[in-house]
């Protein structure tokens, strides 16, 4: 678009982008001007000249266009981060729909500038013989504090400053005075605050197979050929991903170029961490959420200045302020928390691929268990895959054992042990080998399932289970459908149906119950709360302090504990029965990981999978590790309903105030779009489904509604999100709010 004006923030460093100032754009520099462009412009009352960025080119003017002034000219030359921050931003504005403010203070994560830290000293400028002359004239005096100065500048010629004003008393007046005299001085040394406690030893680079060489070597050389794409490392777990992305990282480092490795936040651990820097020593830094305001600040100080080679963190450490990138790592990348469920809802593997066209850097995408867009791209040819099918132990994967809980239930078992995991356990225990129970409570909507045969009871429109609501009501949050609670099961007539309730606490008390002299370990939110609460219930287990480790999914992450030969896994289809068209690739994700964790050192290790659905497709090919069979049979599904990756879908989420309005916008806009594309929607493949009372229906009093478009073509998802933000802004909307979550992790 040429457009007639340009907003502008004249100060990107920090909070001031919530102020943008409208310009006239000049003839002369109409088609030349987009987002991320450096500009001159007049500014104030004096008219000075100022350095500001474009953000946005419109052709609606916000004020009286007698009173806008013109851009005085394009600055020349000028492509630093921030240009690349606003054009990174205005692309996430118009791909996943919200505010350029939202957009940019998403890229721009540290909203105002903190004070450096200083080291100070003083130090002696004159001789001995004139600071002993000086402090008897201070004695003689009175002057106390500027004699007991002196008196420790005889003995050393420099002194802490907080040793001087602490200490000694003294206040800066005092030492000004010295200063003044030629006495002394003050030195003041910068330096930055280190999240990174100091490591004593150093990882001895490992030999790599010949495999992990071909792949390290393959996406170096199409680095140094200009050849950057996205490569696709799919590595059963325990096949060494780490050592590929290290290699990878120092290939990098050679070539002055910067690394970003992601790593979900649940499994940002001392035990991951620790590898990196001990290979790579002080030119590694983190990001995460633990982090004070200060030392994320100096981490993107010390990025911007090149004084760090490699970022390791969460999704926001892709807005690291690096100068050249030549690399971004996505470690398990299949993980929901790489999704932003704040607007603008972006994801962090579809982000670090703009952001690595904007450098020609490589992206790297890592899982045991990729999720199914990444595999889908990868079998179209989109991204490159590479496989890692063999352990770097040499050992083997695990032997599973899949128990019908339904079985159990007829042979009058009602304990949360199945008779097998309660034999293996009594036999580890033995051993003085280490367990881990795993309870899967991911996705956990309140389902309704019968415990004689299985069934969960589903939508009849949406093939996604119905969630049990107040006021005995079954309800699916797609689509709307509601019925009435169901007392028996509508396929055997057992009484035994109802919602499912389990917690980490009362599995933690059985375990205690059913093995009194076993210590035990529980890992879950609760139990985490605390800074560094993650690394020191790992490092005990680690250390052998505890027999049993019981948790939920964040113990099941990318965690190596060699002695641990046993893994239990307790309620397997809780989260295959969330109310998502995701739950059958989360349910096997899940069991896949938590499987690895067994058998990772010398002695083989075991597994043992509880459910009620031992004939789901999930559930078996996760027993047998077999990631090709579970995709081919999930995309079935998929393309069957038109769900992401086979279609994309976008879900329109309205919050209102008042019921009655918000479901009033729901119905207007869903009904305007259906009416809009009513000719072209069979052609496009285009349905619009909605709108509904959202999952949760109020939050905080407000009132949540939403309706979902699916198209195989994204383009026309975002030209509706497009024509929707059209209508939003002539319906000048005051209580209530719209989003947009394109290809969304989870149920509205």
């Amino acid at each position: 678009m040429e457009g007639k004006y340009a907003n502008i923030i004249v100060d990107i460093s920090h909070e001031k982008v919530d102020r943008p100032f409208q310009y006239k754009i000049p003839e002369r520099l109409k088609g030349k001007i987009e987002p991320g462009t450096c500009v001159q412009v007049p500014f104030g009352v004096g008219n000075k000249p100022l350095k500001g960025y474009v953000i946005e080119v419109t052709d609606n003017a916000e004020y009286d266009t007698n009173k806008l002034k013109e851009i005085n000219k394009i600055e020349e030359g000028v492509v630093g981060a921030e240009a690349n921050a606003i054009k990174l931003a205005w692309w996430m504005k118009t791909t996943y729909g919200s505010t350029m403010i939202q957009s940019l203070k998403t890229v721009l994560p540290v909203k105002k500038e903190i004070r450096q830290l200083e080291k100070r000293t003083l130090k002696r400028l004159a001789d001995r013989e004139v600071i002993l002359f000086e402090k008897n004239e201070a004695v003689r005096k009175k002057q106390v504090a500027k004699a007991r100065v002196l008196s420790e500048l005889l003995e050393a010629e420099e002194l802490p400053y907080e040793l001087v004003t602490g200490k000694l008393n003294i206040s800066s007046s005092t030492i000004q005075s010295l200063e003044r005299q030629g006495l002394v001085k003050v030195e003041r040394q910068s330096f930055y605050r280190n999240p990174v406690k100091a490591v004593d030893t150093q990882e001895e680079k490992k030999m790599l197979s010949r495999k992990q060489q071909e792949i390290t070597d393959a996406v170096l050389s199409d680095y140094d050929n200009k050849n950057t794409g996205t490569y696709l490392l799919h590595g059963i777990t325990g096949s060494g991903k780490t050592e590929v992305y290290m290699e990878m990282i120092e290939g990098m480092m050679q070539r002055k170029k910067a690394s970003i490795v992601l790593i979900p936040e649940i499994a940002l651990t001392y035990q991951t961490l620790m590898r990196f820097y001990r290979r790579f020593g002080d030119r590694v830094s983190v990001m995460n959420s633990t982090l004070s305001n200060g030392e994320k600040f100096d981490q993107f100080e010390r990025a911007k200045k090149g004084e760090i080679d490699v970022i390791i963190g969460p999704r926001s450490a892709l807005f690291t302020p690096f100068k050249e990138i030549g690399l971004i790592i996505i470690d398990e990348e299949h993980e929901n928390s790489y999704k932003s469920e704040t607007m603008p809802k972006y994801h962090a593997r579809e982000t670090a691929v703009e952001i690595a066209r904007m450098h020609g850097a490589s992206v790297v995408l890592g899982s045991a268990t990729p999720s199914l867009e990444a595999y889908y791209r990868a079998k179209q040819g989109e991204y490159k895959l590479f496989t890692l099918k063999e352990r770097l132990t040499g050992g083997t994967l695990p032997a599973v054992y899949t128990v019908d809980l339904r079985e159990e239930l007829k042979q009058g078992n009602r304990s949360i042990f199945s008779v097998k995991l309660k034999e293996l356990m009594e036999d580890r225990l033995a051993k003085k080998q280490q367990i881990m129970l795993f309870l899967n409570r991911r996705g956990y909507a309140g389902f309704v399932s019968c415990r004689a045969c299985g069934l969960v009871l589903k939508c009849p429109h949406c093939d996604v289970s119905l969630s049990e609501h107040w006021g005995g009501k079954l309800v699916c949050h797609y689509c709307g459908y509601e019925q009435s609670a169901v007392t028996k099961c509508p396929d055997c007539g057992s009484k035994y149906i109802l919602g499912f309730k389990a917690g980490t606490e009362q599995v933690e008390e059985q375990v205690r119950k059913v093995f009194p002299d076993a210590k035990v370990l529980r890992m879950d939110a609760d139990t985490t709360k605390k800074k560094e609460s993650y690394e020191r219930i790992l490092s005990a287990f680690a250390n052998k302090e505890a027999d049993i480790l019981v948790g939920t999914q964040m113990i099941v992450k990318g965690h190596d504990f060699p002695n641990v030969t046993l893994v239990g896994i307790l309620a397997a289809d809780l989260s295959l029965s969330a109310n998502d068209y995701r739950a059958g690739e989360r349910t096997f994700q899940l069991l896949t990981q938590a499987a690895g964790r067994a058998g990772r050192g010398e002695q083989p290790g075991e597994v043992v999978i509880q459910t009620y659905q031992p004939e789901h497709y999930s559930i078996v090919h996760a027993s047998e590790q077999n990631y090709e069979a579970f995709y081919e049979a999930e995309m079935c599904y998929r393309d069957l309903l038109s769900y992401p990756p086979a279609a994309h879908l976008m879900a329109v989420q309205i919050m209102a105030k008042d019921e009655k309005k918000g479901e009033r916008l729901a119905e207007h806009l869903s009904k305007k779009m259906k009416e809009e594309y009513k000719t072209k929607a069979l052609e496009l493949r285009l349905s619009i489904i909605g709108p509904a009372k959202a999952g949760i229906g109020k939050i905080n009093d407000i009132y949540r509604y939403v309706f979902y478009v699916k198209c195989k073509n994204y383009v026309y998802l975002t030209e509706i999100k497009d024509k929707l933000e059209e209508e939003i802004f002539t319906l000048q909307l005051k209580n209530e709010m719209v989003q947009f979550d394109f290809d969304p992790m989870n149920t509205f």
